[in-house]
C-alpha cells in the first residue's frame, strides 16, 4: 500500500515539476505557493507544526502561530518549485545576483588556513542553496543528507543534488558516517543540518525542552579539534535572498560533546528566533 501511495506522489511531483518547466519561476512560485498554503492546514505536519511553535514560543499569540506557518507553507511551495530552476541557480548570473552574501571573508579565510570545518545549519527557508553557494566558493564540501522515504522520487532528487547544490552527497546512518570521517581526513569540509530528530542524536535542550540531537560536530571538534561555521539563509522581499556566513566558533580541547551540541543548538535557537517564519516547523524535534 505505502508503495502505491508513493507512486502516485511520484507522479503527482513529475507532473507538476512539467508544469514549473512550462510556466517559468515566477509563474511557478505563484501557483505552488498558493498550492501548499492552500493543502498545508490539511497535513498532519500542520498541527506538529503549531505543536512546535507552542514549544518555542508559549506565550505567542495564536493567531501570530497560524500566521507563521501560514508563511511557513508558503515558502515551502515556493522551495517546491525552486527546484526545477536550481541549475540557474547555480550557472545563470542573473540568478546569481539574487543571492546577496553577509562576512564572505569568512568564507575567504577558511580556504586560506586550508583546514576543513564543520558547516552547520537548519532548514531555513531554501536551504539548498547555502551548500551551493559554498561550493561555488571553491570549498572542497560534502554534504550529509537524510534521503527521501519516497524511493521513486528519491533518485531524482539525489541527481538535482550532486548536479547542481553540491556533489558530494552523504546519506545519514553508520555507513555515511564513515564516509564522512574519511572525506575529513582528507581535508574535505562538512555541511550538515542540525535541526533534526535523530534517534542515534543525544538528549538536549533546545527552547528550553530537551531535543534528540546529533553529536556529529561535537564528535569532529573532539577529534580533530575543527571549527564550527553557522550559516543562515533567509527569503527576503521579491524572492531575493540573504545568505549570512556567521564567525567562525572554535571550543576548548576540555569542552564535553554535551556541552558542545547544547551550545550548538543555542546558536541553531538564535537563528530561529531572528526570524521565525522562515525556519521550516515541520520536523517532529521534540519527540523522544
Amino acid at each position: 500500500m505505502k508503495h502505491i501511495k508513493y507512486f502516485i506522489q511520484f507522479i503527482i511531483i513529475i507532473f507538476l515539476f512539467l508544469i514549473f518547466r512550462l510556466i517559468g519561476l515566477k509563474n511557478s512560485r505563484i501557483f505552488s505557493s498558493f498550492v501548499f498554503k492552500r493543502l498545508g492546514s490539511f497535513f498532519r505536519s500542520n498541527n506538529i507544526s503549531l505543536e512546535n511553535l507552542s514549544i518555542a514560543f508559549p506565550n505567542l499569540d495564536e493567531n501570530r502561530k497560524k500566521e507563521i506557518v501560514e508563511k511557513m507553507w508558503v515558502n515551502y511551495g515556493k522551495i517546491f518549485s525552486e527546484y526545477m530552476f536550481i541549475k540557474k541557480f547555480r550557472k545563470n548570473l542573473e540568478f546569481s545576483n539574487k543571492i546577496q552574501v553577509e562576512n564572505q571573508e569568512e568564507i575567504e579565510k577558511i580556504k586560506s588556513h586550508g583546514k576543513p570545518v564543520i558547516f552547520i545549519s537548519g532548514h531555513f527557508n531554501n536551504f539548498e542553496l547555502m551548500a551551493m553557494h559554498i561550493e561555488k566558493s571553491e570549498i572542497d564540501l560534502a554534504a550529509i543528507y537524510r534521503p527521501l522515504n519516497n524511493n521513486f522520487l528519491n533518485p531524482i532528487m539525489e541527481n538535482i543534488r550532486k548536479k547542481y547544490i553540491c556533489k558530494k552527497q552523504i546519506k545519514k546512518g553508520i555507513s555515511g558516517t564513515k564516509e564522512i570521517l574519511k572525506e575529513f581526513k582528507n581535508g574535505t569540509s562538512i555541511a550538515l543540518m542540525i535541526d533534526q530528530r535523530v534517534s542515534e542524536g543525544i538528549i538536549s535542550n533546545l527552547f528550553g525542552k530537551t531535543a534528540l540531537t546529533t553529536t556529529i560536530p561535537a564528535q569532529f571538534i573532539k577529534k580533530f579539534d575543527a571549527s564550527v561555521v553557522p550559516i543562515y539563509i533567509e527569503r527576503l522581499e521579491n524572492d531575493n535572498f540573504k545568505l549570512k556566513i556567521l564567525k567562525e566558533i572554535k571550543f576548548p580541547g576540555e569542552t564535553s560533546i554535551f556541552e558542545i551540541t547544547k551550545q550548538l543548538n543555542e546558536v541553531l535557537e538564535k537563528m530561529i528566533k531572528s526570524n521565525p517564519d522562515q525556519w521550516i516547523w515541520t520536523h517532529n524535534r521534540w519527540k523522544i
